[in-house]
């Protein structure tokens, strides 16, 4: 398995609509297991493709709070089937926005129908953290960030200071 460079916000690519996956065979598995080192290492509880710079329908995710606990979903061309009508507030974070979290209202819970690492249709009901962070990847496949969920003051800000962040470090080398 390899640990792969995460893209940070500001960066065109993470607003690149993704393409959908015609199977999954064992390069994209691979690709799957190489994208859940990454994320355990950062560390995060889910990641898409789109933040390492490869634009397919893919995310996995992993709410375990240990190593024990751990619980990865590989998910490719995921697709929301149902949602709840309750909606709940998490503080999300993102590996793409380093540093920065803010409140973001999704339904509650939710049924997502995809493709595993075996090639083989699954569907899921999820609710709490796991439904939120789904969502929040599927977001990722759209092209959008948890920020686009925020007024406008709040997205500018937060992506203002991650300007700033990456000019400081462009310059320190």
């Amino acid at each position: 398995m390899a640990v792969l460079p995460i893209i940070t916000a500001p960066d065109k690519r993470l607003k690149v609509r993704s393409e959908p996956v015609t199977a999954v065979d064992a390069e994209l598995a691979t690709l799957m297991d190489d994208m859940l080192e990454t994320m355990y290492l950062a560390p995060g509880v889910g990641l898409a493709a789109p933040q390492i710079g490869v634009t397919k329908r893919v995310i996995v995710v992993d709410v375990g709070k240990t190593e024990e606990d751990r619980d990865p979903y590989r998910m490719a061309n995921p697709e929301l089937v149902w949602t709840s009508d309750e909606r709940s507030v998490y503080e999300e974070g993102c590996l793409s926005l380093p540093e920065h979290y803010a409140d973001v209202e999704r339904p509650e819970r939710i049924r997502v129908k995809y493709i595993d690492e075996n090639n083989t249709e699954q569907e899921l009901e999820a609710d709490g953290l796991l439904a939120t962070c789904i969502q929040h990847e599927m977001d990722h496949l759209e092209g959008v960030l948890f920020v686009d969920h925020l007024t406008s003051l709040k997205r500018n800000m937060i992506i203002r200071k991650l300007q700033k962040t990456k000019k400081m470090k462009a310059a320190a080398e």
